[in-house]
């Protein structure tokens, strides 16, 4: 079983950030490091840079270096105060100056962005940043659709303003031990997802929440936006995801002229479900845009 508690060599180290640091893994690639390329990997909604840990090492041996971060707000990365602030606009232009950070040193980027973590992608190429590619990965065109997803969002909103972010918590255990996946999780799992969970201040779930429910198709100005910067994209998806429909996700790949691959037996999240599948897609991509 992959998980946010999978093994792997990256480091836990601090990056200056906007509102503080921004925490991260970070794990060297291997070799000479001729490519002199660095994988920044950015977490969904609740998610945090653990979300990653099945696919650093496969990463840092094909010659990568790994940065999987937390963005401002999650986990241990320092946030602001203002809801409005975790928007996607706002955060991109967080990840935008990080990436600049990274460049400066000679490196390219390569930036993949998770779920609300894809929207968060777009807006950092939208304020400017210098990447080589971009990798959305099971992440839509626009605000989260009808669904069960989206329902969990509008309950939770009630939930924090009336009960914080512990109410919500306790809400949220309560559905899950309704899914015998969940029931069947290792506890040391389910304590990470709790402790992860109650790290969160309300203002980022608040403004991530609604990110996720009042973001605009941009996919029109992310096509002119690559196209004129000559970035590569990627849109991968699982076939079973019950975010965006993976023919949603297709239409966005289309629409942007991008690589498309859709992952067979797979959900919402590739990362922690099928990282090996993942990888085989990923890699040679990468290398392909590298190599271009």
């Amino acid at each position: 079983m992959y998980s946010q508690l999978s093994p792997h060599r990256a480091q836990r180290v601090d990056l200056p950030g906007r509102y503080g640091t921004i925490a991260a893994l970070r794990a060297p690639a291997v070799g000479d490091d001729a490519l002199r390329t660095t994988a920044l990997l950015v977490p969904g909604y609740t998610g945090s840079k653990e979300d990653f840990a099945p696919m650093i090492d496969s990463i840092a041996d094909a010659g990568f270096e790994v940065l999987a971060i937390d963005l401002p707000g999650q986990q241990d990365s320092q946030g602001p105060d203002d809801e409005a602030l975790y928007r996607p606009g706002p955060l991109g232009s967080v990840i935008a100056e990080l990436i600049e950070k990274i460049a400066a040193d000679g490196r390219k980027v390569l930036l993949l962005g998770h779920s609300y973590g894809g929207l968060v992608a777009r807006a950092a190429v939208f304020a400017g940043a210098p990447i080589a590619g971009l990798t959305l990965m099971s992440s839509g065109p626009s605000e989260l659709p009808a669904g069960e997803r989206r329902t969990v969002l509008e309950v939770g909103e009630h939930v924090l303003a009336e009960q914080g972010v512990e109410g919500t918590h306790r809400l949220n255990e309560l559905r899950s031990s309704q899914n015998p996946a969940w029931v069947a999780l290792p506890q040391e799992l389910k304590d990470f997802y709790r402790t992860r969970f109650l790290k969160s201040p309300a203002s980022a779930l608040l403004g991530m929440g609604n990110g996720l429910r009042y973001e605009p198709d941009q996919v029109a100005k992310l096509a002119r936006t690559l196209r004129s910067s000559g970035i590569p994209c990627l849109v991968v998806c699982g076939d079973a995801d019950d975010a965006w429909s993976p023919a949603a996700q297709r239409d966005m790949a289309e629409r942007l002229d991008a690589d498309f691959a859709v992952l067979p037996g797979v959900m919402h999240s590739p990362n922690t479900e099928a990282p090996h599948e993942l990888m085989a897609t990923l890699l040679p991509t990468w290398r392909a845009w590298l190599s271009s």
